[in-house]
Parts: C-alpha cells; sequence; structure tokens
C-alpha cells in the first residue's frame, strides 16, 4: 500500500465533500488511483476531463504513485 495525499477542487470538492485526503490505495499508476475515487466518491468526471499533478508539477495519468505523493486532479475551469 502506497499512502498519497490528495487534494480537490472545484466539483470534485463537492462529491468527495472534503477539499483533501490522506489515503492508503493499492494503485500502481495515477489513473488507477483516479479509478479508485471515482469508485469511492461517485466523480462523474472521467481522467480525460482532467489534469492531474503530482508535488506540484503537472504529470502524465500513467505516472506510478510513491510514498507520500501529494496528488491534485483539477477539474476543467468554467466561468463567465
Amino acid at each position: 500500500m502506497t499512502t498519497v495525499n490528495l487534494q480537490y477542487y472545484a466539483q470534485l470538492r463537492e462529491q468527495a465533500g472534503t477539499g483533501g485526503e490522506q489515503l492508503s490505495t493499492a494503485a500502481a499508476t495515477l489513473r488507477e488511483l483516479y479509478d479508485e475515487l471515482r469508485s469511492r466518491h461517485g466523480f462523474l468526471l472521467s481522467s480525460d476531463a482532467l489534469k492531474v499533478a503530482v508535488n506540484a508539477q503537472f504529470s502524465d495519468w500513467d505516472r506510478a504513485l510513491h510514498e507520500g505523493d501529494s496528488v491534485v486532479f483539477i477539474p476543467p475551469v468554467a466561468g463567465g
């Protein structure tokens, strides 16, 4: 198991009911982690609709997770 720190914004924050959490996961990649979180929190957005950053750097969805990573899922920005 790998423990990661997660941050959620906008729609994801509303659906998770929190702005962030620490999670122990068996996911090996960011994509697997997001799939796990979609099941856990009922996230409606697919990974294709999001950007992801790890340790303050934009990342590829196939990046391996490492102990203590800080992961931010960034939904599309809406506004007027």
